[in-house]
């Protein structure tokens, strides 16, 4: 899920991304650029034919029309590593926008064990979003046995010629 996501490119990207593991791209109004915006369709490509998107007028019309197991929030300032949490299959992550992340007052309705984060060296402030998301998800989909993907018939040695 993104909280009031603000550029397009990012949001094409993350629905190529769930396109390609079969994660619901849940987007929570208000956004800051039209889904039929330029960038948005160059950085989706034909993706989003294949995405599972859908838009929330907002947070609580969310946890009212959809039911999911639980809910993660990532944060600069959360307490677990993002790769130490055990993901379930139905888990929802939720991200805020890129300029300013989740309000504070939305972290806060997070479970403390519910508030993630990804290392970073000291002194910097936070990832690329997209990037962000992509770590996250594919640990998750990781752990939860890369569910829907289907068997891999190549060989390592077929990719170079």
């Amino acid at each position: 899920m993104l909280v009031a996501p603000e550029i397009p490119q990012n949001t094409g990207n993350i629905i190529r991304l769930c396109a390609n593991t079969g994660a619901c791209l849940h987007l929570v109004k208000p956004l800051g650029f039209e889904l039929s915006q330029p960038g948005l369709q160059r950085a989706s490509l034909d993706y989003s034919d294949i995405a599972d998107v859908v838009v929330h007028d907002s947070f609580a019309s969310f946890r009212q029309d959809w039911a999911v197991g639980r809910l993660l929030c990532a944060t600069t300032d959360g307490g677990v590593r993002y790769d130490a949490h055990a993901y379930r299959e139905g888990d929802a992550l939720v991200f805020g926008s890129e300029s300013v992340g989740l309000p504070d007052e939305l972290i806060q309705t997070f479970p403390g064990q519910n508030r993630l984060r990804i290392p970073m060296t000291p002194s910097n402030r936070s990832m690329n979003l997209s990037n962000a998301v992509a770590v996250m998800v594919y640990e998750m989909w990781r752990q939860i046995g890369f569910q829907g993907a289907g068997a891999v018939t190549e060989k390592a040695g077929d990719y170079f010629a």
